[in-house]
């Protein structure tokens, strides 16, 4: 809803994937052992995406969050927030990824109607509040490892989503206010040139990302969208690009368009990132043409 959603591009990931030199990508000497020590190469946490997930800001990616090895636990704790025209949205949560192999993740998304809820009949400030549950298991693949090979990094994942305004939803004709999007993303690294390429198709009945419930009076069933994401490395840890995702137009009360990001990611220290995007998400509600800027800071080992 706001270009806050959109605000999750591109990430610290980029920053590391994308490096292109032996130098950016040197594992940390001090940090290479132990459960919980940060073994990954240099920059290859990414960041997080706005439903929780590590990736871009507007899609997950194939890789696993935080830096820990196959034989590590890493976390990453991350903020955003997202400001168009007529509405905000602020996203805060967490990830654990399971030794290169298993992410769980929790986030809270609060989307604030501003002036538009109180021509709603809401109230001013009327605020939608979802709490979204993830899981993605990494199946094949390894985006940095695999360099020789054709075959990117592939993962499956879930995420629940759960909104605090069931009524309101109702009213506007959503069919519920809670549901599951199942994806598989594929991501592709090519050091030589710096870039990294993601594409991810989403099964989803989410009205904008789930602030306005699931399904509705033009349609109630699972349709597939595409989402994808490039992003190429200028320097050792700054990065560029842009993200598109594709979503159902389910309601008929509240036309719904596609969402886009250009972004800039800066990874001043290997735990720290900040990513700022300009983005687009159309039309919300009444209001069309909501366009805004977007502000993430992502800390992790």
């Amino acid at each position: 809803m706001s270009r806050a959603l959109h605000t999750i591009p591109t990430t610290a990931l980029c920053l590391a994937l994308l490096a292109g030199t032996g130098a950016a990508f040197a594992q940390d000497s001090d940090d290479d052992s132990g459960l919980t020590a940060s073994g990954k190469l240099l920059l290859t946490g990414g960041v997080t995406q706005v439903e929780g997930s590590a990736g871009g800001g507007l899609t997950p990616w194939a890789v696993i969050g935080g830096y820990g090895t196959r034989d590590q636990i890493g976390a990453n704790a991350f903020y955003t927030q997202v400001n168009v025209d007529d509405y905000n949205l602020k996203s805060y949560g967490a990830l654990v990824g399971f030794y290169d192999r298993v992410e769980l993740s929790i986030s809270r998304q609060k989307f604030d109607t501003e002036n538009v809820g109180g021509a709603l009949g809401l109230g001013n400030g009327f605020t939608f509040t979802q709490d979204t549950l993830g899981v993605k298991v990494k199946v094949a693949g390894d985006a940095v490892l695999n360099q020789d090979s054709w075959l990117p990094q592939i993962a499956v994942g879930a995420q629940y989503k759960r909104n605090d305004q069931a009524a309101v939803l109702a009213f506007v004709g959503a069919r519920d206010d809670s549901g599951v999007d199942y994806y598989v993303s594929a991501t592709k690294l090519y050091l030589d040139q710096s870039l990294l390429l993601n594409g991810t198709v989403r099964l989803t009945k989410a009205n904008q990302f789930g602030i306005l419930g699931f399904g509705g009076d033009r349609n109630d069933s699972y349709r597939a969208q595409f989402e994808g994401s490039a992003a190429y490395l200028l320097t050792r840890n700054l990065a560029i690009g842009a993200e598109y995702r594709s979503k159902p137009d389910n309601l008929g009360i509240a036309g719904e368009d596609d969402a886009y990001d250009v972004f800039v990611a800066w990874a001043p220290y290997k735990n720290v990132s900040l990513t700022v995007a300009y983005v687009d998400l159309g039309n919300i509600v009444i209001r069309d043409d909501q366009r805004g800027v977007y502000a993430s800071l992502q800390v992790g080992f």
